[in-house]
Formats: C-alpha cells, sequence, structure tokens
C-alpha cells in the first residue's frame, strides 16, 4: 500500500508556487505521492478559482526529486487523447518516470460537462472513457497507430517522445463522483508506464480534509 496526499485545483492551491511548496513539504515528510483534482469549474455556482492541474504538476516537478505525481481524477472522457497523451509523457519524462494518471469520469457532470455543450449521457461518457484509455495505450507505445471506436479515431499517427514508463494500469473504472476528492480508499489509476506497486494495478490510499491554508502545514 502506497499513501498520497490529495489537494484540490482550487483555492489557495490554485497558486502554482503554493502547490509546489505543498509537494516539496510532502516529499520531505515522506509521502509516496501527491494527486491534484483535476476540474475546470468544479461546483460552477461556487465561483471558485481554478488553476490548470497540469502547470500545477509542472510546478510540482520541479520543486521534488522523488515523490510521485499526478490526478485523482482526470474525466478523460471530456479530454482529447491526443492532448492529453502528450501532457502525461511530457511529464513523465521530466520527472524521470513519477507520473501517475489517475482517472475516471468525474463529477458534478452537469457543471463539468454540460456547461461546455457536451452529453451527460453516461453510457456515453463510459464508452468515451475506455476508448480514450485504449488510445492511450496505443499513442504512448511510440508505434503508429490507427483506432477506429464509436467516440474516438486516429488515422495513421506516431507520437514520439514515448513516457519513460511502459503504458498499463488498471482498467476498473471510478465511480463518477470520484474526481469531486473521494475520501479513503482507492484511485483507479494508470501509470504511463509499467511499474505496478506491489505488483497489483496501482491504488492510493488517500486522506481528504478539507483544504487548509497552505501556512498552517507542518
Amino acid at each position: 500500500m502506497q499513501y498520497s496526499v490529495n489537494v484540490p485545483n482550487f483555492g489557495e492551491f490554485a497558486a502554482p508556487e503554493v502547490f509546489a511548496e505543498v509537494a516539496r513539504r510532502a516529499e520531505e515528510a515522506g509521502w509516496d505521492a501527491l494527486l491534484v483534482w483535476d476540474h475546470v469549474v468544479e461546483q460552477k455556482d461556487r465561483r471558485r478559482e481554478l488553476a490548470d492541474p497540469w502547470i500545477l504538476l509542472t510546478a510540482a516537478v520541479l520543486a521534488t526529486r522523488r515523490i510521485r505525481l499526478g490526478t485523482a481524477i482526470t474525466p478523460v472522457a471530456r479530454r482529447r487523447p491526443a492532448k492529453l497523451a502528450r501532457e502525461v509523457a511530457t511529464l513523465d519524462r521530466l520527472t524521470g518516470g513519477r507520473m501517475v494518471l489517475g482517472v475516471g469520469l468525474g463529477a458534478p457532470v452537469d457543471d463539468e460537462y454540460a456547461s461546455f455543450g457536451d452529453t451527460t449521457d453516461t453510457k456515453v461518457l463510459a464508452e468515451r472513457l475506455d476508448e480514450s484509455l485504449d488510445a492511450l495505450d496505443l499513442l504512448w507505445s511510440g508505434e503508429p497507430v490507427t483506432y477506429r471506436g464509436n467516440q474516438i479515431t486516429i488515422g495513421d499517427v506516431v507520437f514520439l517522445p514515448t513516457p519513460v514508463q511502459r503504458p498499463r494500469g488498471d482498467r476498473g473504472r471510478a465511480p463518477a463522483g470520484g474526481a469531486r476528492g473521494p475520501g479513503a480508499g482507492g484511485v483507479p489509476a494508470r501509470l504511463p508506464g509499467g511499474e505496478r506497486a506491489r505488483g497489483q494495478a496501482v491504488r492510493h490510499r488517500h486522506r481528504r480534509h478539507e483544504p487548509r491554508r497552505a501556512d498552517s502545514w507542518p
């Protein structure tokens, strides 16, 4: 079992310098991973200040050397696989193979999908999630990729460079509410590489607390 700190990408933690400091302190304290939520509006009626999680992770990369870094979770169904594949591969190379991609449908669906004209049909989103995960594996292979699904299409492309790690991970589907910051339990996680924690699909037990001010951290 590995343990992670689970941090929102809004509020005070939306400041990259604050997030980087949290990452540094988490590494010093011996945590195995730092995972960031991946929202675009979260609960939109709350009008939160949010940051792009990939920019936050980049800041964390530059402040750490050992700790794994990733998302909990990325709603893959609202992302374009090609863009996500590039982001994860680039961060995996920058970290020297420390990137973890937590995956699921995300929530709240009405706020994070419907607000931007996307479907809220969870069957469609689940199919898009599954096809996107297949597409990510193929794109990270470094081989020519042609893929035809009901939701995702890729036509004869090669993505280079490849991640440091070899694509594989848990294909179990996360609950739709997982992106809102699940409590103690497993986050379905997909490494862009072949390492699995203790031979199993990577699952981090993480603690969820209400966000605290960064200057209150030990």
